[in-house]
């Protein structure tokens, strides 16, 4: 049934209301699904726009976002929020937005990426982000598979890339241009949609939302494109709320209070979307994050924000690790050792936490005074009582190094496919390699799992997606009959119920003698004896024995973010205690000197210690010239290896490791 023209007087009653549905999922632009309530649920249906009203009603002079403007901070109360979303909807009307067609944004975080994609809501179209590192090729690809009338960019940089793919887009009206003046015929700047917003009346837009439902799709999340075209996952209003409902819950943050920073430095869509929605449901505030955050000025921010909660993607927490180290390297010795003798206590802690044993010693409460709370006023974390880590993996070496400092971070897994997040860690969890339990009102379940429990990982709840866009063969190879989300990751579900992931399907590496190999877990367990290794890949599929590639940690441009040749003071120090005075990847890859190929071994030999069988031992090694970046086409947008690149990149040295054996 074509539900565009089937508008009737039952049907007038949104944002809120429930339309008919039948099935579980769909992949129609303008489908509906059924709402997945379960028995006792205490979450009402509620639309995008539906819940930014009420968040006014109850907030509406308080602070909403806070951003910079000309080295000055401004700030927007929820009033002005939503007025501005109202204004930029009835913009996109204005210029020809039709219903069920996308609204594509490409930009970094800013106010005006938020009342572009609330606004593409709230006039019955998709708001759909694009990846900021897209080349042109796929933002096209969004474009069109979206039937996008609109786009909207951050600069010129982002512009050019929409203007070389302008005339294959026969649905296109308008681009728009939200920082500086648009230079290019026909681009129309932020003050010309305001403009525009605010010369026409609210007729039109109220009708719209009049019709809508909450089980409609409100939002399209493009897949990152690792193993083909990327996908656009359809999110409903419902799947939305639902999962802000879940995560603040979880979180047990106080409604009105709340003060958040953003730093999503590619735009990972999904957590994006649910950052928006999770401090508009709290009623809290948001500070977005500068541009050249990771050069230095997040510091600045977090200490004007002051915030209670603190969302970064794990290469955040790895630059403040750098810094942190880095200053510590430069201590005296006395320092240094109280430093360290605080980090030995402050992880004691947490670890027997871990236990069930929720004592504070001495020793620990003084080092929060001397050390800890020191640290984290510098820093700007002196109010922040949730640290979060959310978009891709992060390592267990990292966590313990933050729980070490009492700041101890949760961990978020997620898909796109389920709006965001399903499972979240808390720093006590008993496995500190998992990603958490599953959060209240979803479920999780391992399908065919194996002896040792390993097995495909299931999601259900009301944040699973309603489907593929225009990919019905897809969408039902992925959503079962009865409603469950396949992830494609292999994971295992402990006794209490914490879920730990070992890997992806199509990652598994099937050896010669037909053993199934989950790489993840055995590179994660090199990381961890080889600190100065930033990445690692597994090499065995159809092969005799395991390999790796191992990349050593350099230094990063930081206008680019392409890998340098310059290594790390890290790995230049253990460099040093191996007696080497090498500087850089090259130089070691060049002279491969004895000391350094010795000190690997022995780190790949504890390992191998932790493998189940003798086919999961690693017994061949190399370095790789480069490290794995984005620019350099090993990393997807959202920073997972494309693994079929870097086998292909290094095919010759691969064989390497097989030849004469």
């Amino acid at each position: 049934m074509n539900h565009e023209n089937s508008t009737n007087q039952n049907e007038m009653y949104g944002p809120d209301q429930v339309l008919p549905a039948t099935e579980l999922y769909t992949s129609a632009a303008n489908g509906r699904v059924k709402l997945r309530i379960e028995k006792g649920a205490d979450s009402t249906p509620i639309s995008v726009p539906g819940l930014l009203s009420n968040t006014v009603e109850k907030y509406g002079d308080k602070p909403a976002l806070n951003y910079k403007s000309d080295n000055k901070w401004v700030t927007v109360t929820y009033k002005e929020y939503e007025q501005n979303v109202r204004t930029v909807a009835k913009a996109f009307l204005k210029l020809g937005l039709e219903r069920y067609h996308g609204v594509c944004i490409i930009g970094f975080n800013s106010p005006e990426w938020f009342y572009s994609d609330l606004g593409a809501i709230y006039a019955g179209g998709f708001a759909a982000g694009m990846y900021t590192t897209n080349l042109p090729d796929a933002c096209h690809h969004c474009l069109e598979n979206s039937k996008a009338n609109i786009a909207v960019v951050e600069d010129e940089k982002q512009l050019e890339k929409i203007i070389s793919v302008r005339d294959r887009l026969p649905h296109l009206k308008a681009i728009i241009q939200y920082e500086g003046k648009p230079t290019v015929e026909g681009v129309l700047s932020w003050g010309d949609v305001m403009r525009i917003g605010s010369a026409e009346n609210d007729d039109q837009l109220n009708q719209i939302l009049k019709s809508m439902g909450v089980n409609e799709c409100c939002t399209l999340v493009y897949t990152s494109g690792t193993e083909g075209p990327s996908k656009a996952v359809m999110i409903s209003h419902d799947n939305i709320i639902f999962n802000a409902h879940m995560l603040t819950s979880f979180l047990s943050l106080e409604q009105g209070k709340e003060v958040l920073v953003s730093y999503l430095p590619l735009s990972h869509v999904a957590a994006q979307i649910t950052d928006i929605f999770c401090v508009i449901k709290l009623g809290g505030q948001v500070y977005f994050a500068e541009k050249d955050a990771l050069k230095g000025s997040l510091v600045s921010t977090l200490q004007v924000a002051r915030p209670t909660a603190f969302l970064g993607v794990p290469r955040v927490w790895e630059k403040i690790n750098e810094k942190l180290v880095s200053i510590g390297r430069k201590s005296g010795s006395l320092k240094k050792y109280i430093a360290d003798w605080a980090k030995q206590v402050g992880l004691h802690h947490y670890e027997d936490a871990m236990k069930g044993v929720e004592k504070e010693t001495y020793s620990y409460k003084f080092f929060r005074w001397l050390i800890f709370n020191r640290i984290k006023h510098a820093i700007g974390f002196d109010r922040c009582k949730v640290f979060v880590s959310a978009a891709a993996p992060i390592s267990v070496e990292l966590k313990k190094y933050f729980m070490s400092l009492d700041i101890p971070l949760c961990e978020v897994f997620g898909m796109s496919e389920c709006s965001g997040a399903h499972t979240m860690s808390i720093p006590t969890d008993e496995n500190v390699a998992g990603v958490g339990k599953t959060l209240s009102g979803a479920k999780s379940k391992i399908h065919k799992p194996d002896k040792d429990g390993n097995g495909e990982l299931c999601l259900y709840g009301r944040h699973v997606f309603m489907g593929y866009l225009d990919m019905p063969d897809k969408t039902k190879s992925t959503i079962d009959e009865e409603g469950w989300l396949h992830s494609g990751d292999i994971a295992q579900i402990d006794q209490k119920e914490h879920v730990v992931i070992t890997g992806r399907i199509k990652e598994l590496l099937i050896t010669a003698g037909g053993e199934n190999i989950p790489p993840v877990l055995i590179e994660n367990n090199v990381k961890a004896e080889l600190p100065v290794i930033s990445n690692a890949l597994l090499i065995g599929d159809k092969r005799k024995f395991l390999s790796i590639l191992l990349s050593l940690k350099c230094e990063i441009n930081p206008e680019t973010t392409e890998p340098l040749d310059d290594l790390t003071p890290e790995v230049i120090t253990w460099l040093k205690s191996l007696s080497c005075q090498y500087t850089k990847v090259s130089e070691v890859i060049a002279n491969k000197p004895k000391e350094v190929m010795e000190a690997v071994q022995k780190g790949l030999d504890k390992a191998n210690k932790k493998a189940v069988s003798n086919a999961q031992k690693v017994q061949k090694f190399a370095f790789i010239p480069v490290d794995f970046s984005l620019p350099t086409g090993e990393l997807g947008p959202t920073l997972k290896v494309k693994r079929p690149v870097v086998y292909e990149k290094y095919k010759d040295l691969i064989e390497e490791f097989y030849t004469n054996t």
